[in-house]
């Protein structure tokens, strides 16, 4: 039997702060109780967000921590071609449909919808996609698409359960409600996710899934935040012919006000609790490990 591999991925579009040390800490040291690989995963698909500097501090942050993993590292930016592949496959299998509306638009047309009733809601609590783009006939389409008009590409969820339908993974860890075990995959909750854009051949979905079947991973451990995010990587798992690897989602780190960390918030960053004197150890203490 080959060795378990797991990875820690994180976007280098800020610092890394003490969720993230949690994340790559547990991976690092359920790879090393296994015997098996641990990776580092660059995922930079947002050119807009992604900046040198918060990659260079990645790599900083997790060897100050003690954490070492395979080279090269896989960064997004540089495997286009093979998000692009697995569009080509869905869209040659009618499963893609391009979007036009912008997301002012689309927020106009759920604001439309809900004066008369609520409109349905993803488990982020992003408004479904409430557009008639899939309704357009092929050559509308391509006269938009010639006339230069953004879109997103999105997978035709009703489509795609056709083809794979009662889905389920293994829960080794524990969703938001404490669910584990068996757990049913309900990708229809997130109605017409994108899947790809006009400027960027991806998304975190389609590839998250790409990058873990290429590399061989074996075990994903996450965060709680992204459990239902496992309803839509199962069916594109099955959609594609990749393996499923192992689930395991764990407790995310809070704020004294009850938040998850998070970049966006400009939680703590561990480059600061360092210059405040932080001790690697003192890290390991305060996320929870001996």
């Amino acid at each position: 039997m080959p060795p378990p591999v797991f990875r820690f991925a994180p976007s280098p579009n800020g610092y890394l702060h003490l969720g993230h040390a949690y994340s790559a800490l547990l991976n690092f040291d359920l790879a090393r109780q296994a015997k098996g690989r641990f990776l580092l995963r660059i995922e930079d698909i947002d050119a807009t967000r992604c900046r040198p500097e918060f990659e260079a501090a990645i790599y900083e942050d997790l060897d100050w921590l003690g954490l070492s993993w395979e080279t090269p590292v896989r960064r997004q930016s540089g495997h286009f071609s093979d998000y692009r592949e697995a569009v080509e496959k869905l869209s040659s299998r009618n499963l893609i449909y391009p979007a036009f509306e912008s997301r002012a638009e689309i927020a106009r047309l759920v604001a439309e919808h809900e004066t008369t009733s609520p409109w349905p809601r993803d488990p982020d609590g992003a408004p479904l996609y409430p557009g008639t783009a899939k309704s357009l006939s092929a050559e509308a389409r391509r006269q938009l698409i010639d006339q230069g008009a953004p879109y997103a590409l999105r997978l035709d969820m009703e489509a795609a359960l056709t083809r794979a339908s009662g889905l389920s993974w293994t829960e080794h860890g524990a969703g938001p409600d404490g669910e584990t075990g068996t757990v049913a995959a309900r990708p229809q909750a997130w109605g017409d996710v994108i899947l790809a854009r006009k400027e960027t051949p991806t998304s975190y979905h389609l590839s998250v899934v790409i990058d873990d079947a290429l590399q061989g991973v074996t075990d994903v451990v996450r965060g709680q935040d992204l459990f239902w995010s496992t309803s839509v990587h199962r069916l594109l798992q099955s959609l594609l012919g990749i393996p499923e690897p192992a689930y395991r989602h764990h407790r995310l780190m809070l704020d004294s006000s009850g938040q998850k960390l998070a970049k966006s918030t400009r939680s703590t960053a561990l480059r600061e609790l360092r210059g405040e004197g932080a001790t690697p150890a003192d890290i390991r203490r305060l996320v929870g490990f001996p």
